[in-house]
């Protein structure tokens, strides 16, 4: 597809085409977009990327991305956030999601994945231990399992279920229905299911 541009042009094309939720046209439009724009803000944007790998780290605590040098994170210094509750997400970006909500002050655990036998990812493949460890060091109250609602999700949660059924402490489990503000027509079977499954007394 590239072959008959200019070999830098292509292969920023083919750069950017290989990132999660961007095709072709996307790729080309970011493309030459920075090509018209000032050499200036492509060498920033060039900068950005080199200092994500360099100036960033996981946290020794809950495996979060965190700053170079700030080790534990900002989350697991807090001292204002409750240590008691431990959320379980599979990536980081998930933090962000759970944070924007400003409904949980506690602490996180990133797994850094799920399990799927498919892509041949098993539970020594992501930070199961580590939170087992955490739980044994004590002062955990409750895991939440907050792993996504796929397969392997739902999977990962049950393995960390299982897995922490013989400490004393709570393990929950995202509820998941209706959104806010939709219609029962539109919503299909599994979240229908869901929705029912999850009801409580008003």
């Amino acid at each position: 597809m590239t072959a008959y541009l200019p070999r830098p042009v292509g292969r920023l094309i083919d750069a950017f085409s290989r990132l999660p939720g961007i095709g072709p046209k996307t790729a080309s439009r970011l493309t030459y977009y920075l090509l018209k724009a000032s050499e200036a803000e492509s060498a920033e944007l060039a900068q950005a990327l080199l200092e994500m790998h360099s100036g960033t780290s996981l946290c020794s605590v809950c495996f979060n991305i965190t700053e170079r040098g700030m080790d534990p994170c900002a989350i697991c210094r807090d001292e204002s956030r409750r240590a008691g509750p431990i959320c379980v997400v599979e990536a980081a970006l998930d933090v962000v999601a759970v944070e924007r909500s400003h409904a949980y002050r506690g602490r996180y655990h990133v797994l850094h994945g799920a399990l799927s036998p498919v892509e041949g990812i098993g539970p020594e493949d992501l930070r199961i231990e580590e939170l087992v460890a955490r739980v044994e060091q004590g002062g955990v109250e409750e895991v939440i399992l907050a792993t996504n609602p796929t397969l392997e999700g739902e999977a990962t949660a049950l393995f960390l279920r299982r897995r922490l059924e013989s400490y004393a402490l709570k393990v929950t489990r995202l509820a998941r229905g209706l959104p806010s503000g939709g219609d029962l027509e539109y919503a299909d079977a599994s979240t229908l299911t869901q929705a029912l499954e999850g009801r409580r007394e008003v």
